[in-house]
């Protein structure tokens, strides 16, 4: 629509995070309040068609959209690095109570292996005093008489 006035329009404005504020500050770049970038400044926005005298330079809001683009990816990755050094730690942190837990189990199991040894070594010296009992002496026989 044309016919419509640049006032008529409204027009979106740039929201920026904290975070694109502070790497774009880093970066020495400001960009303007509003949307699209790629589109002329103040006064021209909206009014009018291809060609000539309308437009500022091109490079320079693309330059701006490449530089917003590549400021919201960084933060991107930033939150991904972060996200994954955070699963990572959830996993050690699993890894490290499943570790502790195993070995208490282990200890566990080795002093009950030490407990049965010696239970079983106890008796199988019984058993061994036992045969040694029985193959000295000579079998008895005897009669029962039933009233």
């Amino acid at each position: 629509n044309s016919s419509q006035t640049p006032q008529s329009i409204p027009v979106p404005q740039l929201r920026l995070t904290e975070e694109e504020k502070r790497l774009l500050a880093q970066e020495g770049v400001t960009l303007p309040g509003e949307l699209p970038l790629t589109q002329v400044r103040a006064g021209t926005r909206g009014a009018g068609g291809a060609g000539g005298g309308h437009r500022s330079d091109p490079s320079v809001p693309q330059a701006e959209e490449r530089l917003l683009k590549k400021v919201r990816r960084k933060i991107r990755n930033k939150q991904s690095a972060q996200d994954s050094r955070r699963r990572k730690k959830e996993y050690l942190d699993g890894l490290e109570s499943r570790a502790a837990a195993c070995s208490a189990l282990n200890q566990e199991l080795r002093k009950k292996v030490q407990e049965l040894e010696k239970s079983n070594g106890s008796l199988l010296r019984q058993l061994q005093a036992l045969i040694k009992e029985t193959s000295t002496k000579p079998a008895q026989t005897g009669t029962c008489v039933l009233v």
